[in-house]
């Protein structure tokens, strides 16, 4: 059987962006040659209620869709996006988030899986 080596990553991001897809607040980029496996996705609000979108870029096929569309937040309090479940990406897929307004930050935790076969 053959080993599979991963690392661990976790990157967190104060939102700026108030508009979709290449205009979002970059949260998180899969880098050339590995497999992420996001184990966690956690959005604080640090102000009055908010409304706050994610969005997976697909590098593959250059496309943006919505992981989480117009979710309110209130003041103070956080939101676990992907529950109990992961979210699986490749090389090149991006995690980019926007909000309405007020103090946001994300944050990404997961596995980067190495493959040698995944280029870009």
């Amino acid at each position: 059987m053959a080993e599979t080596t991963f690392t661990t990553f976790y990157e967190s991001k104060s939102i700026t962006a108030t508009t979709a897809d290449a205009a979002a607040t970059l949260v998180y980029t899969v880098p050339a040659h590995h497999d992420a496996q996001v184990t966690m996705l956690m959005a604080a609000n640090g102000g009055a209620t908010i409304t706050i979108n994610i969005q997976v870029y697909q590098g593959d096929s250059a496309v943006y869709s919505y992981l989480l569309r117009s979710h309110s937040i209130l003041t103070g309090l956080s939101y676990n996006i992907l529950g109990a479940s992961d979210l699986f990406l490749h090389p090149g897929d991006r995690v980019v988030a926007f909000k309405s307004g007020g103090t946001l930050d994300v944050s990404i935790s997961g596995k980067h899986i190495y493959n040698p076969a995944r280029k870009t």
